[in-house]
């Protein structure tokens, strides 16, 4: 899969089975809606027409289901046909894994995508998951050649003509993303230490015509981000802040997506054990995220300010590792004594958001971040976290994961209840709770809220990705989608638009009831 290039197209164009081996994957009821001169040219000579029927007939998913049309060259997989309220219509995880399990092998290769129009965005981006960039398995290094997979997207229902080429456009940055983003979070923090992941962000910054700012090792003490520094100090590679700005002209808001770069986190001094620390590669989710994320959305174009920030450091074991009961002053101001070395996420987040609003003057700030590990055992495996200061926000962002793919779900939010979590004797706050079983992504996420400070009066949004940045041992550049779609009415983009929180038929109905409030909430967004 290292090997293999994307391309989403129209139409794939026609091709036996021999030559391109191809699968046609939806849900039984729109594979149903095809017309067989809709597929005939993929799969003729060798497939008839009544072996398609006939295979559709056979078809029971459970939650899915396939059937093998010709030999190991041409394929046929069910989606769901019915999901719950809370996950996405597209079913997207689903897709992923029939795309993985169902594609017949080969250098050139087709997928036939059906789906309604709706779900084209969530289709898109679950197939590109099933594609991961990063190996180094030694045969994948002998073999130059690229595979290639021709991706063609048939819509069903009233609006079933071809897709744009604009569409087409977005959903191949969207898919160079979420592939961008898994390869960073698949890559092992010998080859994606700091100095590493600040060239992949100068990597994107060339390619859109963006200088990044960077502010690294004894800069960031000098200039207050004691959360930043006093995490990273430790490691041969020192931390960074880094930011990239898109600020084009008529912009009205001014937005801030922050991400957690922990490129390694064996837990400093509170160390973590043999079985919890494979793995931690992946603590740099967040911020791979908003680096795919702000590539593929400034790429389709946005309206407003949007500002990428990375705290990337490397929590390590050394003679400088901070120590617990050590204080330090994070870049609000506040204190903080450390009773838990191994709650550093917090810490680089809350310089993030404290920067994003006093140097930045963000009006709307994101933090993306793989925080807790009991965001698993809060909303599971497949939802991500979200923790806002804004009721209408936390909707959006639950029908942003929906419309992406990327799901989520919301969690508590009761500063006056959980923040005393962290109350300290000698310092402004603690860094860790005192009690582990009251709540602890919510707290992890006030902690971070508490350095913007909770009267704040802009928009705060905390997305918790620890578990859906990973399915097994492979990432899946979970979070491009989520903001992309989070964020689409501030887009250029047509198909961003119609997959936002408040798309405009939401936004229409509304607007008869209520024109003050909708003009309101779609600033928001």
């Amino acid at each position: 899969m290292a090997n293999v290039q994307l391309e989403y197209r129209a139409s794939a164009g026609d091709s036996e089975p021999q030559n391109r081996p191809v699968l046609i994957v939806g849900q039984l009821g729109n594979l149903q809606q095809l017309n067989w001169a809709q597929v005939k040219g993929k799969l003729q000579p060798v497939v008839s027409k009544e072996t398609w029927q006939a295979a559709l007939g056979s078809l029971n998913p459970n939650p899915t289901d396939s059937c093998p049309l010709y030999l190991s060259s041409a394929a046929v997989a069910a989606l769901p046909s019915r999901v719950s309220r809370h996950n996405s219509q597209a079913a997207a995880h689903f897709l992923t894994r029939l795309v993985r399990t169902c594609l017949p092998s080969g250098n050139n290769r087709c997928i036939v995508m059906v789906c309604d129009p709706s779900d084209v965005f969530a289709s898109a981006c679950a197939i590109a998951r099933a594609f991961p960039l990063f190996t180094r398995r030694s045969a994948s290094s002998r073999r130059k050649e690229k595979k290639h997979v021709t991706i063609e997207i048939i819509t069903v229902g009233q609006d079933n003509g071809p897709l744009e080429v604009s569409t087409l456009k977005c959903l191949t940055n969207a898919a160079d993303g979420i592939r961008l983003a898994a390869r960073i979070v698949d890559t092992p923090c010998s080859e994606m230490n700091t100095d590493d992941f600040l060239e992949e962000i100068k990597m994107v910054g060339n390619e859109l015509g963006i200088t990044p700012t960077i502010i690294r090792g004894e800069e960031l003490k000098q200039k207050g981000f004691g959360g930043i520094y006093g995490v990273g100090k430790a490691a041969i590679h020192p931390p960074a802040l880094a930011v990239l700005s898109h600020t084009p002209t008529g912009a009205t808001q001014t937005i801030a997506w922050v991400g957690k770069g922990i490129v390694y986190d064996t837990g400093g001094l509170s160390i973590k054990g043999k079985t919890t620390m494979p793995g931690m590669k992946r603590d740099c989710g967040g911020a791979a995220a908003v680096l795919g994320g702000f590539k593929a959305t400034v790429k389709q174009g946005f309206k407003d300010n949007l500002h990428a920030i990375f705290c990337l450091a490397e929590n390590s074991v050394g003679p400088l590792a901070t120590r617990p009961d050590d204080i330090h002053t994070l870049y609000s101001g506040k204190t903080v004594e450390i009773n838990n070395t191994d709650a550093e996420g917090r810490l680089v987040l809350s310089d993030g958001v404290v920067y994003a609003s006093k140097d930045l003057s963000a009006d709307i700030i994101l933090d993306m971040a793989t925080l807790t590990g009991a965001q698993g055992i809060s909303t599971g495996k497949y939802h991500a976290a979200v923790m806002t200061n804004n009721e209408q926000w936390e909707a959006a962002c639950v029908r942003a994961g929906r419309s992406s793919g990327d799901l989520a779900h919301p969690l508590v939010y009761c500063p006056e209840l959980h923040f005393s979590e962290f109350t300290s004797a000698v310092a402004d706050m603690k860094n860790s709770v005192a009690d582990r079983e009251n709540a602890q992504s919510s707290c992890a996420g006030l902690f971070i809220g508490s350095h913007l400070g909770f009267d704040w009066p802009g928009i705060w949004v905390h997305v918790d990705i620890a578990s859906p940045v990973h399915s097994g041992e492979r990432a899946t550049g979970f979070g491009v989608a989520l903001l992309m779609a989070l964020f689409g009415q501030a887009s250029e983009d047509s198909l961003l638009n119609s997959v936002s929180p408040l798309g405009v038929a939401v936004a229409k109905t509304a607007m008869e009831e209520q024109p003050e409030r909708v003009c309101k909430r779609r600033r928001l967004v």
